[in-house]
């Protein structure tokens, strides 16, 4: 799994090799200094949002950010898993989608511990997630919607949204993004 000890470094490496000041990366970004400099030294954990933050500040992708293989591979063997874990609000995303240049959808498994929530965020798209175990709460705009195995939900990811486990076990859901964030 990959960690926030190794995103941490290639943020800091990215960051020294453009110049970058933490002031300068604070203010492109809105995060605060404190807050990013605990990101580079691991002491901090990051959400999607604050990591594509980053991304867009520095000028680079996501996945550069977080340095797994981006040559083309149509195929994800469950041998060989890409799990990320960012936030400790949950156990881990696992990349699911294929990558290779000009794709159009993410597909992601989140794994979400018990009581625990995704931040609430907006960015340009759609959202499709299938419930493949567990119970949840989305929230888009003002309309909260629960969920359980086997339901799905659609919707213009441009809406605030967020998601809670408000089940008694492990959510896991099936996403699929557009446009593709890692």
């Amino acid at each position: 799994m990959r960690e926030i000890n190794e995103i941490s470094q290639t943020i800091k490496k990215i960051r020294k090799s453009k110049n970058i000041t933490l002031k300068t990366l604070s203010e492109k970004t809105d995060l605060s200094i404190s807050f990013l400099s605990q990101v580079e030294r691991g002491v901090s954990s990051l959400t999607i949002t604050s990591l594509k933050k980053i991304a867009d500040a520095l000028e680079v992708n996501l996945g550069s950010l977080l340095s797994y293989e981006s040559s083309n591979n149509y195929v994800f063997r469950k041998e060989n898993p890409i799990y990320l874990r960012m936030q400790k609000d949950y156990k881990s995303h696992q990349i699911v989608s294929g990558k290779f240049e000009e794709r159009m959808m993410e597909g992601i498994i989140f794994t979400i511990e018990v009581g625990s929530r995704l931040e609430s965020f907006s960015h340009e798209g759609e959202e499709f997630h299938y419930i493949m175990k567990g119970k949840a709460l989305f929230k888009i705009e003002e309309t909260a919607y629960e969920l359980t195995e086997g339901e799905i939900i659609h919707f213009p990811s441009t809406l605030d949204h967020s998601i809670n486990n408000i089940g008694k076990e492990e959510l896991k859901i099936l996403s699929v993004l557009t446009p593709p964030l890692f």
